[in-house]
């Protein structure tokens, strides 16, 4: 069977009667069989999604306009997502055994548009990395080179469509955990305006900056995908009441457009010489062809990741509370005492790296520090916000890089948290600022490894993104 990039492509077999539901859905399982080193994949829901397929087959014969418009998208979906009667574990051995009792809003609206769930993937340990190492269930390896990490914390989810197990994955991005893994694995990833999506059933790391997003292997993916899970729920009151347009739909883009980069990122120290010729140019190439690009100062860059990760280890440190070893998951048997239970369960079933972030959130909230951390990261989210949204009152788009480097080598930063935690510099200010922000595979480094391309937009400006997008995905990227 050939390798289908598109949803559309798929809509034509199944239409031309050159494919049926069952078949596609058998290809993709035998994908999965054949790259289970990458370790992407925690559970396989092979049953259901061949009963699923063979039910939308039948709908489909009986009446081909009865469909939803997600027929023919076979999805993964992160291992943080809700989905009722199968297990969510967030890659953590604290949620060890958990079933979820519900479905969480955004998969259940993919379920209602007759889309597949075909599995449920890796990802770093409560959304918490850059790399997809820290995972109770071990790393994933980058599909385009396996010595290479696939980016985190959704690096199952670009894996399991940069390798053809499915069309599309459901991930999340708390400061960059859709794009980075998009565009170390060549592919499109959305983060969506804070509030466009529901929250509803995803598990928990940073309350004020998690996102559902998307990956896909094109703009009018991401964007009908998105379309469909977005909308006010009355199950997460901080989901926005805005209406929805119809993104998929509104994909022409013919103006020129006014477009704002910082010379602190294309200058910065860390970024990589090829990196910064790649954008440079992107940026004279769209001059040529007359969008304004224009430089612009942002001096607040240095200060974003220490605000950032003062800010959600705070929130990860309440939101993780939760698990203690006594309702649900992961329980010591040795323990004896209710401390003991809390104690011993929360520091066997907790990684490394979860830990050190409870710790520090646990750390900026103590009364002793409180104003010396944590407000004044407050106040530097704000100024961070006023001076971005300062920026888009008079451009459209901001061009950012993704990471300062290319795809590392596994294991290269697992000793170094600083080191990690600075590769997320140039993705986290569209969650500080709750913007959506896109990654474009743009092209190729000379060791032959993707490099990406971010536009950021305006609140709840999703549908002049996607347009935009679609023109760049289709103009400049190779």
């Amino acid at each position: 069977m050939k390798k289908f990039q598109s949803l559309t492509e798929i809509q034509s077999a199944l239409a031309n009667r050159q494919l049926s539901m069952v078949d596609l859905v058998q290809y993709y399982l035998s994908n999965i069989e054949t790259t289970k080193h990458l370790n992407a994949y925690v559970e396989i829901y092979e049953a259901a999604a061949l009963d699923h397929a063979k039910q939308l087959d039948a709908k489909y014969k009986d009446n081909p306009e009865t469909v939803g418009r997600l027929f023919g998208m076979v999805i993964s979906i992160k291992d943080v997502l809700c989905y009722k009667g199968h297990q969510v574990t967030a890659a953590s051995k604290i949620l060890e055994g958990f079933t979820s009792l519900f479905t969480a809003t955004a998969i259940q609206r993919l379920l209602d548009e007759d889309a597949i769930i075909i599995g449920r993937v890796n990802c770093d340990q409560f959304a918490m990395g850059s790399t997809n190492e820290n995972s109770v269930y071990g790393p994933v390896l980058n599909p385009i080179d396996n010595t290479k990490v696939p980016g985190g914390s959704s690096g199952g989810s670009a894996v399991s469509v940069k390798s053809d197990t499915c069309l599309a994955s459901i991930g999340t991005d708390t400061g960059g955990s859709v794009r980075q893994p998009a565009a170390f694995c060549d592919l499109v990833g959305i983060k969506p305006t804070y509030g466009r999506v529901s929250r509803y059933g995803l598990l928990a790391y940073a309350s004020s900056f998690d996102q559902i997003g998307v990956l896909s292997h094109t703009v009018r993916d991401a964007a009908l995908i998105l379309e469909v899970m977005a909308g006010e729920d009355e199950m997460d009151s901080t989901s926005s009441q805005k209406p929805v347009e119809s993104y998929s739909t509104s994909l022409q883009f013919e103006r020129k457009a006014k477009i704002a980069y910082f010379d602190t990122a294309l200058e910065h120290e860390g970024i990589h010489p090829e990196i910064k010729s790649t954008l440079s140019t992107l940026i004279q190439q769209l001059e040529g062809n007359e969008h304004e690009v224009q430089k612009v100062s942002f001096e607040y860059l240095d200060y974003i990741i220490p605000a950032y990760y003062v800010l959600t280890t705070a929130e990860a440190s309440s939101n993780l509370s939760r698990y203690d070893g006594v309702r649900f998951g992961y329980r010591n048997k040795a323990a004896k005492t209710l401390e003991e239970v809390y104690r011993y369960s929360r520091t066997e079933g907790f990684s490394p790296e979860v830990k050190r972030r409870i710790m520090l959130g646990t750390f900026v909230l103590s009364s002793g520090y409180y104003d010396a951390y944590y407000t004044k990261a407050q106040k530097a989210r704000q100024l961070i916000q006023q001076k971005t949204l300062e920026i888009l009152q008079d451009f459209d788009y901001i061009l950012m890089p993704i990471s300062p480097t290319p795809p590392w080598n596994l294991g290269e930063n697992a000793d170094d948290p600083v080191a990690m935690y600075l590769s997320d510099i140039f993705t986290v200010q569209a969650n500080m600022v709750g913007i959506p922000a896109v990654s474009l595979p743009l092209g190729y480094h000379s060791n032959g490894l993707p490099i990406g391309v971010q536009f950021m937009a305006n609140r709840f400006e999703e549908a002049s993104l996607f347009a935009f997008s679609e023109y760049i995905f289709n103009n400049y990227c190779s």
